[in-house]
């Protein structure tokens, strides 16, 4: 009897000094209490402690101290970053996330021919509008893509996919571009007549001057030739860019008001090249700017089929803008 009383003692004795290794278990890899998926960002400099209860808080996690004791446990460094976590993730699900760094990414893609307002549109969920115009026209951030001189960021993007995270700071996604584009585009930009920015601005005009690869040596050399002659570059896009500045975002083609607004970019208005690039042109356009081709062409119009007709004179011009025009109206009547 008293052996049997014994037993049960140390039988009750075990299963007390086993219920909480075991409630930790069971809190450790039970449903958490997340109804639907979620997000959460470590920032720079957030400590275990910190991010614990803020779990513990935004609802992913029911047991910051549980997390605290693991996290101490395994001597956890947190990776900054944007998680996302599983409606019903569990504890140990959370915690080996964390522990892998295992960031949520989204892939911003700048692409060839963008300008400052799409870039802007393709950032607005990971930098503010007022953030996004300061840090465009900083100095500092134009020094780290090479070019110091520079009034704003425009054509000193790389083109390319980025991958970013709302953990980041909008200086630090910059700063990924303009780098970028101090790797990969900045050394292609010496070798031509021009000074490297120069060349960079007039790739620009060709890249929004026409989608056609071949076409893009003619552009630059119609404009080429017009600078060394004194010429206006009356380049319709240079328009747009002007009204953009100034305020008024409609992204329609230039009107009259557009060609004849006094404003620095419009280059029906005033000599030279526009102050900036007008958006970021491609390796292609960058050849094409480098190395204009040769003759005698000064005017080019679209011929509203793909591409354009290039002349040597204004009167041949005009009656390729006559064609132009008759093709248009063409087009106009075929579709009403």
């Amino acid at each position: 009897m008293a052996r049997s009383r014994t037993s049960t003692r140390l039988l009750l004795a075990t299963a007390l000094l086993a219920l909480p290794p075991l409630w930790t278990l069971w809190t450790w890899k039970r449903s958490g209490p997340l109804v639907m998926q979620g997000t959460v960002l470590i920032k720079k400099g957030a400590t275990v402690d910190q991010i614990a209860d803020q779990l513990e808080r935004e609802g992913v996690i029911r047991s910051a101290s549980l997390f605290k004791l693991w996290a101490r446990a395994r001597h956890l460094k947190l990776i900054r970053g944007e998680y996302t976590f599983d409606s019903q993730a569990s504890l140990s699900e959370v915690a080996g996330k964390l522990r892998r760094g295992e960031i949520h990414f989204t892939n911003i893609v700048i692409p060839y021919a963008a300008h400052a307002w799409m870039v802007q549109s393709r950032l607005k969920e990971f930098v503010s509008e007022d953030v996004f115009w300061k840090l465009w026209k900083s100095p500092n951030l134009a020094a780290n893509a090479g070019f110091p001189e520079a009034p704003s960021l425009e054509g000193l993007v790389a083109p390319a996919t980025y991958r970013v995270h709302h953990a980041m700071e909008p200086e630090e996604i910059f700063l990924t571009m303009v780098e970028a584009f101090r790797r990969t585009v900045r050394p292609s930009l010496d070798g031509g007549t021009l000074t490297p920015y120069q060349t960079l601005i007039l790739a620009s005009l060709a890249e929004k001057e026409t989608n056609l690869s071949e076409e893009l040596p003619i552009v630059a050399g119609i404009y080429a030739r017009r600078l060394q002659i004194g010429m206006r570059l009356q380049c319709d896009p240079t328009s747009q860019y002007a009204r953009w500045l100034s305020g008024d975002l409609r992204f329609t083609a230039p009107m009259h008001e557009d060609i004849t607004r006094a404003h620095p970019f419009n280059t029906y208005v005033v000599a030279g090249l526009p102050p900036t690039p007008i958006a970021i042109p491609s390796p292609a356009a960058i050849e094409a700017a480098k190395h204009p081709a040769p003759g005698h062409e000064l005017y080019f119009v679209a011929t509203g089929v793909g591409g354009h007709h290039f002349a040597r004179t204004l009167s041949e011009h005009n009656r390729n803008v006559a064609l132009y025009r008759i093709e248009i109206a063409k087009q106009k009547k075929e579709k009403a």
